[in-house]
């Protein structure tokens, strides 16, 4: 059994993010040592190996490059994004999608603004370290449907004790209760929530908007998230393991 974290709670701002311009027309924001970007106290957080915020200009994308042993899980803002890989898949990629690919004994793929768009591409992108290591390369999309919570899980990732959630609140609305977990992960996407690090008439809080991060280990807390005047869109990790080494 994995060694449970000490409580913790830290939050991670969008200005923060190590920025980068990896091909023409493409801006990167990462969330950890990334590439050349290379930070000891920052590679990794549980089983998350990355969490890029992406933006492709018209007609920009990454050219052919090859992925493996890892869960590749990406989310469209905004735009859409076309994919095809040596394997034979070829997608277009909207908001309201979801796209997995487990990149296995190998895989080559490109990601671009699809052809003929009119505006950028925004998605996140995060990479999951996976349970077992040279297996089938395997891809797919999955709709979002209303009511949807849970977006991938053990059915859809090869890792079994990692799950992505949707987490959605109305303005001024609390936010769903959060899965508890070893190592909680939660990206806000769109809007912006605020919660308390001290209750009472003192009480100390933080808000939190588009491109902010919360990382929680144990049973961190208090945690009474609220959403802000906008409502909030955000993706929550829940993860029960670290990395595994050897």
């Amino acid at each position: 059994m994995d060694e449970q974290p000490d409580p913790a709670l830290t939050v991670h701002r969008a200005a923060e993010r190590y920025r980068s311009e990896p091909e023409p027309g493409i801006e990167t924001r990462h969330a950890f040592s990334f590439a050349g970007h290379y930070d000891p106290g920052n590679t990794h957080f549980g089983a998350l190996l990355a969490c890029n915020e992406e933006t492709l200009a018209v007609g920009a994308g990454f050219g052919p490059h090859r992925h493996r042993d890892t869960e590749i899980v990406t989310w469209v803002v905004d735009g859409a994004l076309a994919h095809r890989d040596d394997r034979g898949h070829a997608s277009v990629v909207r908001p309201g999608r979801l796209q997995l690919l487990s990149a296995g004994s190998g895989v080559q793929h490109t990601e671009g603004n699809v052809g003929g768009a009119g505006e950028p591409v925004r998605f996140l992108q995060f990479w999951v370290q996976p349970d077992e290591t040279g297996t089938e390369p395997r891809y797919g999309t999955r709709m979002v449907v209303d009511g949807t919570t849970v977006l991938a899980g053990p059915e859809q990732l090869r890792r079994s004790d990692a799950v992505l959630h949707l987490v959605r609140a109305e303005a001024h609305r609390p936010l769903p209760e959060l899965a508890p977990a070893a190592y909680r992960y939660l990206h806000v996407v769109r809007g912006g929530f605020g919660f308390r690090t001290r209750s009472g008439p003192r009480g100390v809080g933080q808000e939190l908007g588009p491109g902010d991060s919360l990382r929680m280990t144990g049973e961190a807390g208090p945690f009474q998230p609220v959403a802000g005047p906008l409502g909030v869109e955000a993706l929550l990790w829940e993860m029960h393991s670290p990395l595994r080494y050897g």
